[in-house]
This record gives structure tokens, sequence and C-alpha cells, in this order.
């Protein structure tokens, strides 16, 4: 048997035919006219977080087109976006709060490390005041490279992006304990 692509699945079709393709690409094609309303960034983080759900998360290869697709629709649902029966995608913005890390950067002085967590732990306490059901971090990599004054990717700006990540996943778990609140970081 010939070995698939580390980012292909088995599509089973409705006439039973299967059909190896990339989840991205399957994706693509699935949103089409509605990837208007939405980034390709969005599309590329979808098709893997489905593609590693599938094949790490139930440990399965092949998978029906119609299954794919619910999951598709209720991966967009829960970012924020309302599908349509027609495949149509708009963004719903009710109880959502965006939040610019570059911009936060902006505002330190020096770009300095330090106050730069403080001023973010700062804003999220106060987005959360509002009890939003999401909270959206845009800007990641540019923050990053703002703050480490690097001008290509490197090791370094990683572990930034990572230490970021984990302070944001820290925050959202000590400042809204009790209410629901989603975390997406762009």
């Amino acid at each position: 048997m010939i070995q698939l692509r580390s980012d292909c699945l088995v599509f089973e079709t409705e006439a039973g035919e299967c059909i190896p393709c990339s989840a991205e690409e399957l994706t693509i094609e699935l949103i089409g006219a509605g990837a208007k309303a939405v980034t390709p960034e969005l599309i590329q983080n979808a098709a893997a977080a489905l593609l590693h759900y599938f094949k790490n998360d139930l440990g399965r290869e092949k998978v029906s087109i119609g299954e794919f697709t619910s999951e598709l629709v209720n991966l967009l649902r829960r970012l924020g976006f309302e599908v349509m029966e027609s495949g149509q995608i708009t963004e719903i913005s009710g109880g959502m709060v965006e939040l610019d890390l570059c911009g936060l950067v902006g505002s330190v002085e020096g770009g300095m490390e330090l106050l730069f967590f403080t001023r973010l732990r700062e804003e999220i306490r106060r987005y959360c005041g509002k009890q939003p059901s999401r909270l959206r971090f845009v800007g990641l990599r540019p923050c990053v490279k703002k703050l480490s004054g690097a001008r290509r990717w490197n090791a370094r700006c990683q572990a930034l992006r990572d230490q970021i990540v984990d302070y944001l996943r820290h925050c959202l778990c000590v400042d809204v304990p009790a209410s629901r609140c989603d975390l997406i970081i762009q």
C-alpha cells in the first residue's frame, strides 16, 4: 500500500469511492465562495486542526466527506462564524472581544517584555469584566518580532511566542475561572 502524505486523509464519497486528498485542499473546496469571509491562515489552521483530530485523536485515516464537512462547520461556528446551508459564511461579532497584541507592544515604552506582560494582564482583566464568550488576540507574530527585535523568525521568537501563548492561557484560567470563554490567538 502507498503511504499517504502527512497532510492527507482518505475521503470516502457517498458513492463509496475512496479518494486521498489534502485536508487543506478539501477545506478550501468545501468553503468555496465563503472563503471571502475567512483568512487564508484560518483555513490552514482549521484544516490542520481537523487533520490532527481525525488522525491523532480518533486514530483514523479514512473519513467520509460528510463527517469532515460536519466537523468543519462545527469548528467554524466555535470560532465565531455562522455557516448557512447555502455555504455562505459570515462572522458573528456578538460576545467577542478582539485585542491587537502588536498594539500593546507599541504602548509599552522600549518594547520591554516585562512591561508587555503586565499590560497584557491588565487588558485581559479589563475585557474579562465584560464576560465575553470569545477573546481573540491578533498580531501574535509581529508582536513577537517587535518584542524580540528580530527581523526574521528564529528560535528566540519561537520561545517568546510559546511563552505568550502559555501566559494567555494561564491568565484566562485564573481571571475567568467560572465563566466559559474561548481563547483565539492569531
